[in-house]
């Protein structure tokens, strides 16, 4: 049903690591604790999401340079089967075209005779 309505399971985790992340923002403000410790434990949060969305988007980039290079190889094995099969098919046709040609010399030969 999520691929129906746009969402797959990257934007669902990337949602969900947001929500905590504003969550415990909001349960620090909350709390009650001077402003300098505050401020000190909402720095480390904003680094460690930071930390987070960078492995998030590192491990992105690597899934889709993996995609595209079994891409570029399925593109590849592919081309190379089709020029595989054009040779064969033009090697058969060729055959064809010759011994269509024999059997019309052999039968002009015999008309001639006739």
């Amino acid at each position: 049903m999520a691929d129906k309505e746009g969402y797959n399971a990257g934007s669902i985790f990337l949602a969900f690591l947001l929500g905590g992340i504003v969550g415990a923002g909001a349960a620090l403000l909350l709390a009650p604790q001077s402003g300098e410790e505050a401020r000190r434990r909402l720095k480390d949060m904003a680094e460690d999401a930071r930390e987070k969305s960078t492995e998030y988007a590192e491990e992105i980039k690597e899934r889709v340079t993996k995609g595209i290079e079994k891409g570029k190889e399925t593109i590849t094995e592919t081309i190379e089967k089709g020029k595989e099969t054009l040779t064969e098919k033009k090697s058969v046709l060729s055959s064809a075209i010759e011994a269509g040609k024999e059997a019309f010399e052999k039968e002009k030969e015999k008309h001639s005779e006739a």
